[in-house]
């Protein structure tokens, strides 16, 4: 048999229905909840029945109603037990909860939302919990919303955001933000989002601290002629996108100083596409005008970052990882417990070969342990 506890429980269950029917202004009560199964033995159907008249609407005043029926049992003859257990109307369900306070909040809240901004009110009606929620924040919520519906694109970082807000309000209510914002911008003014810590800056159009590019000109030709007073230097994505360098030869490094011990090579640049650099570089349109060289590590996963490239720039050579260059420097290769044995799609014959013997072997021949003789030797006379 169902206790007072469980009443009350099954009864906070259903605030979220109860929440929209009275926006809808539909019938909600009376609301009608189970009884329950009758105990077995005698001591326990006293036990419930008496928990259930005393914290009932008739011996504390408010609550559930608890409607008794005498019957005639098999096994404890007649008996007056609970038939129907009724909470008959908004008064009484919200005392039960204790939730009167909150409801008005409610109340005025959502009235708020709908006549401020018409568009939320499906998004009232769906997520009435996040309203009660978020009851202390409505007014700030709605001056972020109608900026964005007036600029949806605002190209600013948050912080420069002319909303009279403190400054840190916007950053941390981005999860509920994003989802008014969603609704009422129009798609078209949504950027796409990718895997990225900067979700929300990327889909509301609003600036953010990049990932750098470190870069290199390793053409002194090359750096005068677009008149670079440095040859070393690290920029964001946006501006490495934007760069005009014509069509230089590009190599792509692995690691920090096989990129910055790179020597000196006819029309050419160097990235060093460590960590998330890779992924990012697809976002560089002029790359694909580019002769692409890819220098990792001789591993698996060296691999795999080269396959990954050229997924994006088809037209992306490997350089310095080859069998020669293993062999040349075989003794100097290490265990790699992280091999596996399948082989990426976007790899030559050549490179496939490489990579199942590295990963059968679960050997890796790090970057750094190849000679700077050799390779400066192998980059001018194998490529340039």
């Amino acid at each position: 048999m169902i206790s007072p506890d469980e009443i009350k429980k099954k009864a906070a269950r259903k605030y979220a229905d109860f929440l929209r029917a009275t926006l809808n202004g539909s019938e909600f009560f009376p609301l009608e909840l189970p009884v329950g199964s009758t105990p077995k033995s005698y001591p326990e159907l006293h036990r419930a029945v008496t928990a259930l008249i005393d914290r009932s609407k008739e011996k504390i005043g408010f609550g559930y109603t608890l409607v008794l029926e005498e019957k005639n049992t098999q096994k404890y003859g007649p008996q007056s037990l609970p038939t129907r257990i009724l909470i008959e109307n908004a008064t009484e369900y919200l005392l039960l909860l204790g939730k009167q306070d909150e409801y008005e909040h409610f109340s005025a809240d959502a009235a708020l939302i709908r006549s401020t901004i018409p568009k939320l009110q499906q998004w009232v009606w769906q997520y009435p919990l996040k309203v009660v929620v978020h009851h202390t924040d409505w007014s700030d919520l709605l001056k972020v919303c109608q900026y964005f519906q007036h600029n949806p694109q605002p190209n600013l970082y948050i912080r420069e955001l002319p909303i009279e807000v403190h400054t840190k309000f916007v950053e941390a209510h981005k999860d509920i933000l994003r989802s008014l914002l969603e609704v009422i911008l129009p798609s078209e003014k949504l950027g796409s989002v990718e895997s990225s810590s900067h979700t929300f800056e990327q889909r509301f159009s609003l600036r953010y601290r990049e990932p750098l590019f470190s870069l290199r000109i390793l053409d002194p030709a090359l750096q005068q002629k677009y008149g670079f007073p440095i040859s070393d230097f690290s920029l964001s994505v946006s501006n490495f996108a934007r760069l005009k360098l014509g069509s230089p030869h590009c190599i792509v490094s692995e690691n920090a100083m096989p990129f910055l011990t790179l020597p000196s090579l006819t029309n050419s640049i160097a990235i060093f596409g460590s960590g998330n650099a890779v992924n990012l570089l697809k976002t560089v349109s002029w790359l694909k005008e580019c002769s692409i060289f890819y220098w990792g590590d001789l591993d698996v996963e060296g691999f795999e970052i080269l396959s990954r490239v050229r997924s994006h720039f088809p037209q992306t050579q490997s350089i310095l990882m080859d069998a020669a260059t293993y062999q040349a420097f075989e003794n100097f290769a290490v265990s790699n417990e992280k091999a596996i044995s399948e082989p990426p799609n976007a790899l030559t014959d050549e490179e496939t070969s490489m990579y199942s013997q590295l990963s059968t072997a679960k050997q890796r021949l790090e970057q750094e342990r190849i000679s700077q003789t050799y390779v400066n030797q192998y980059l001018s006379t194998k490529i340039f």
